[in-house]
């Protein structure tokens, strides 16, 4: 599956409303450690294919959203299970740690 990218108008029925778990990365352009993020979920996208949505939202074009979950450092990695958040993750971190979230919480 290819990463999903999200905005304020498919936020809900994407992630809210999703039968299957999703990974969600807040994130911006500008952000220097964001850039560092994105071989991991590149990586997870495909490891998780059919398990786990991948989906990344830039916090400039769903500021909306980014606001209504307090979003206030970048990059933030929330997944949520049945409409919640169920772990959040702020800061850059490996690809092991992220596994770890995923697996402890499908």
């Amino acid at each position: 599956m290819d990463i999903l990218h999200l905005n304020d108008n498919n936020f809900n029925s994407e992630v809210i409303k999703s039968n299957e778990p999703v990974l969600v990365d807040f994130w911006a352009e500008w952000c220097a450690p964001c850039k560092r993020v994105v071989p991991v979920i590149k990586e997870l996208s495909q490891e998780y294919k059919g398990k786990v949505k991948i989906a990344k939202l830039n916090v400039e074009e769903g500021a909306n959203t980014a606001t209504s979950f307090g979003i206030m450092s970048i990059p933030t990695l929330m997944l949520f299970k049945n409409g919640k958040i169920v772990k959040q993750i702020v800061g850059v971190v490996s690809k092991e740690e992220l596994k770890s979230m995923i697996d402890s919480n499908i």
